[in-house]
C-alpha cells in the first residue's frame, strides 16, 4: 500500500467520523503531530495522532489501535477540564503546542474554537515562550534532584527517570524556535534547534550524555534484533507503558533502520535506547542481560552512573545560564516567570 499524507488525513477523519458516531461524550476531536507535516514518515511508517476531547474524565487517556503493520491510531483522551482556563495553556508546553495549530476534525459546542482563540494570544510572546522553556527546565532539574537518592546499581527505572530528565532538558531549548521534539526524531532534529539559538555545544553534550561517544552505529545494528525481542515480549505483559504495544513496533524498528543507514546514523540511539529501557521496565532482571549490556556499552549505567548524573547538572546549570541571560535581555525578573 502506497502512504501517502492524503491517505492518513482520510485515516484520521474517518475513524474520528465513527468513533464520534459511537460516543456522544465527545465534544471535539483535532489531528496534530507528524501527519501535519510534509513528510510524515520515517521508515515507511508513522502513527496518526488523533486527540478526543470528552466532557468527562475519560477511562483511558491512551489508545493505541494498528490500521496495518506500518500505520497506527495514537489516540488520546482528554477530559475538558484539561483545557481550562484556556488562556493558561500558553504556558503549557506540550497541550499549548498541540492546542495551538491542528487539524480541527470534529466539534460541538464551539468548544475548540474558543479553547484554540483564548491560547493563541500572545502565545509567542518572550514571556511566554521563557515561561513554558522553564517549566521544561525544572521538571528536569526535579527529576536530577530524586535520582540522587539513587545513584548506584540503576536498574531500568532510574535509566528511563535519567532519559526523560534529558528530554525535558533538550525540549528546554527547543522551545524557543519551536514545539516539542517527536521522539523518534529528537536527534535528528535537535541539531538545528540548537544551531538556531547559536548554541550548538548543545547537541554535542545531549549525544554525549546518552553515551553517544562510546558506541558505533554499527554496534546498534548489531544490537537491534535483542531490541527486537524485548520490546516484542515487553508488549505482551501487563502495565506496561503504553508505547511498547505491538502495534508500534515497526513503527520504532523500520525508523531505527533507515536512520542508521541515513547522513546521521548516531541520531537512531535514543528511540532505540528509550524503547528498549521501556521494555526492560517490564522484564524480570534475568531477561534483560542484552539491555544490561548497551547500557555498559554506553557508560550509562551501573558505575558510571553517578557521573552521568553530574554531566546532567552541568548541562541543565547551562540551559539555566542562557535562559537568564535572555531574561536579562527582555527585562524580565524570574519572578514573573516561575
Amino acid at each position: 500500500m502506497r502512504i501517502t499524507r492524503e491517505l492518513l488525513i482520510r485515516l484520521a477523519k474517518e475513524n474520528t467520523q465513527e468513533r464520534a458516531y459511537n460516543d456522544k461524550s465527545i465534544l471535539a476531536a483535532y489531528l496534530s503531530g507528524s501527519v501535519l507535516q510534509d513528510d510524515p514518515l520515517l521508515g515507511g511508517t508513522t502513527d496518526i495522532d488523533l486527540v478526543f476531547v470528552h466532557d468527562r474524565t475519560p477511562e483511558h487517556p491512551r489508545e493505541i489501535k494498528a490500521l496495518s503493520p506500518d500505520i497506527h491510531l495514537d489516540i488520546l483522551h482528554r477530559d475538558q477540564k484539561d483545557y481550562d482556563p484556556p488562556r493558561e495553556l500558553r504556558n503549557n508546553p506540550w497541550l499549548g503546542h498541540e492546542l495551538y495549530d491542528p487539524m480541527l476534525l470534529y466539534e460541538t459546542k464551539h468548544f475548540f474554537e474558543f479553547a484554540q482563540a483564548s491560547l493563541r494570544g500572545g502565545f509567542d510572546e518572550p514571556k511566554n515562550i521563557l515561561k513554558r522553556s522553564y517549566k521544561l527546565l525544572n521538571h528536569a532539574r526535579k527529576i536530577w534532584l530524586d535520582l540522587q537518592l539513587k545513584t548506584s546499581d540503576p536498574g531500568p527505572k532510574e535509566i528511563i527517570n535519567y532519559l526523560d530528565a534529558l528530554q525535558h532538558a533538550a525540549n528546554a531549548i527547543a522551545e524557543l524556535n519551536g514545539p516539542p521534539l517527536a521522539e523518534r526524531r529528537l536527534l535528528l532534529d535537535f541539531p538545528a534547534r540548537a544551531e538556531a539559538i547559536e548554541r550548538p555545544e548543545f547537541s554535542t553534550g545531549l549525544l554525549g550524555l546518552l553515551g553517544g561517544t562510546e558506541i558505533t552505529p554499527a554496534i546498534l545494528a548489531e544490537l537491534l534484533p535483542a531490541w527486537n525481542n524485548s520490546f516484542t515480549f515487553a508488549a505482551k505483559t501487563a502495565d506496561i507503558d503504553s508505547r511498547i504495544h505491538l502495534a508500534r513496533l515497526a513503527y520504532y524498528e523500520k525508523a531505527i533502520e533507515a536512520i542508521l543507514s541515513g547522513e546521521n546514523p548516531l541520531a537512531a540511539l535514543w528511540p532505540f535506547l528509550q524503547t528498549w529501557t521501556l521494555s526492560a521496565s517490564a522484564l524480570v532482571e534475568n531477561q534483560f542481560p542484552a539491555w544490561q549490556r548497551i547500557c555498559e556499552l554506553l557508560k550509562i549505567g551501573g558505575e558510571h552512573f553517578e557521573s552521568r548524573l553530574e554531566g546532567l547538572d552541568q548541562y541543565l546549570d547551562n540551559i539555566e545560564e542562557m535562559l537568564e541571560k535572555m531574561l536579562q535581555a527582555h527585562g524580565f525578573e524570574l519572578s514573573e516567570i516561575i
